[in-house]
């Protein structure tokens, strides 16, 4: 069953990351402030999953560096997967959230669909061509990916993901607000060619 708003993660959950942790007990606090002062109605939340989409500036999230580490050639692709969404949609779906009356006290998850990086990688490569010439074709075995996190903390941080497919339902922003995002695909190559124009990955030499 994909996870929906009445879902939350549990802040004490060791395989959490300190960021995903800092989410949770910051929302609960907003919620539990506005609850206090009886004015939840005046609160609308939106949770989305791994952002991607074209960036504008050189402060990078780690979802983005997912994509770069893609074009840029890593060793292989280890199996974890991510719940993407467009950065473009979460925006689109906060300006509803801020502006309709339905979304008065809820919650809305945003989150396109559920990828593997080797998806990822598929995607990139289909769609960029020559520029997508280093992005690596193997998969890497768990073992050898929690070797790695050993000596890696970027790649520490995501080792509890291993293996785990985890769906986001976004059903609720959909129908009661109308948002539509747009295909994963296009989200992906729109953030990888991104990139590539602000000299972030190198273009490959012809």
């Amino acid at each position: 069953m994909p996870l929906t708003e009445d879902d939350w993660s549990d802040p004490n959950n060791p395989k959490l990351t300190p960021y995903a942790r800092s989410k949770t007990i910051a929302e609960r606090a907003a919620w539990d402030f506005m609850r206090e002062h009886g004015a939840t109605d005046r609160l609308a939340v939106v949770n989305p999953g791994a952002i991607l989409g074209p960036v504008l500036s050189d402060d990078r999230s780690y979802s983005i560096e997912m994509v770069e580490r893609l074009l840029q050639g890593m060793p292989g692709v280890p199996r974890i997967g991510f719940n993407i969404v467009d950065v473009r949609d979460v925006a689109d779906l906060q300006f509803r959230a801020m502006t309709a009356p339905e979304a008065s006290g809820e919650r809305f998850t945003a989150a396109e669909s559920f990828q593997w990086m080797e998806e990822v990688a598929e995607v990139l490569r289909e769609r960029l061509g020559e520029a997508a010439t280093k992005v690596p074709t193997r998969t890497v075995p768990n073992l050898v990916v929690r070797a790695m996190a050993l000596f890696d903390p970027g790649i520490r941080s995501i080792v509890g993901q291993l293996g785990r497919r985890t769906e986001i339902s976004s059903e609720k922003a959909k129908t009661l607000l109308g948002w539509s995002p747009r295909p994963i695909q296009a989200t992906i190559a729109d953030c990888a060619q991104s990139l590539i124009d602000k000299g972030v990955v190198k273009r490959p030499a012809q």
